[in-house]
């Protein structure tokens, strides 16, 4: 019987569906995150997600919004030059 590939992180047109974060105890998963409701620091981090279950994670707040800000400027629906701490001072790509 041939093992099925592994699931992919990109589509065919190159976008990444996922964002890959860290629980406290370690492990890695990834996360949709256009699931994502908002996201508390108190100290942890903690991400609620739309359907009202919360995940903690190892990364920090800004981290994750700066992943989730790369995954939607790689669906193309927010500029380059924006990240966690405001506009960029890169000229546009």
């Amino acid at each position: 019987m041939d093992a099925l590939p592994p699931p992919r992180r990109e589509r065919r047109d190159g976008t990444i569906r996922m964002i890959k974060l860290t629980r406290l105890g370690g492990d890695l998963f990834v996360l949709n995150a256009d699931l994502i409701r908002y996201i508390e620091s108190s100290p942890d981090t903690f991400i609620t997600l739309e359907g009202g279950d919360r995940i903690v994670v190892r990364e920090t707040m800004d981290q994750v919004i700066d992943r989730t800000i790369e995954y939607q400027q790689l669906k193309n629906l927010i500029p380059r030059t924006m990240s966690a701490a405001g506009p960029s001072s890169r000229p546009p790509e």
